[in-house]
């Protein structure tokens, strides 16, 4: 069975930085691609940035130059380093694979 829990979330002022975690298990982490979503208030999922097998990364325009996806084979671990937050940043975060999604960890920036 596939899990996934994220970690890390909270609340912080603009500009700061908080660091994600998402401890994966049941399934072969270091073979397969990872993604971050997350989910404003009232906004749908909105996707954040990918991970492939390689380490290839992309983003969201939105969180370019600001956030680093990484990954920890040896851990089953996803992270997600996010610096100069925003306001606009404030949303639970979800770290997904195959369809399945964890809990979420919110973040909420905010002076």
């Amino acid at each position: 069975e596939v899990q996934l829990v994220e970690s890390g979330g909270g609340l912080v002022q603009p500009g700061g930085s908080l660091r994600l975690s998402c401890a994966a298990s049941g399934f072969t982490f270091s073979r397969c691609s990872m993604t971050w979503v997350r989910q404003a208030p009232g906004k749908g999922l909105e996707w954040v940035s990918g991970i492939n097998s390689g380490g290839f990364t992309n983003y969201a325009d939105s969180v370019k130059g600001r956030f680093t996806i990484s990954r920890d084979n040896a851990k089953n671990t996803l992270y997600l380093q996010m610096n100069s937050l925003k306001p606009e940043d404030t949303a639970v975060y979800y770290c997904t694979h195959g369809g399945v999604r964890g809990q979420g960890t919110q973040v909420t920036v905010s002076s």
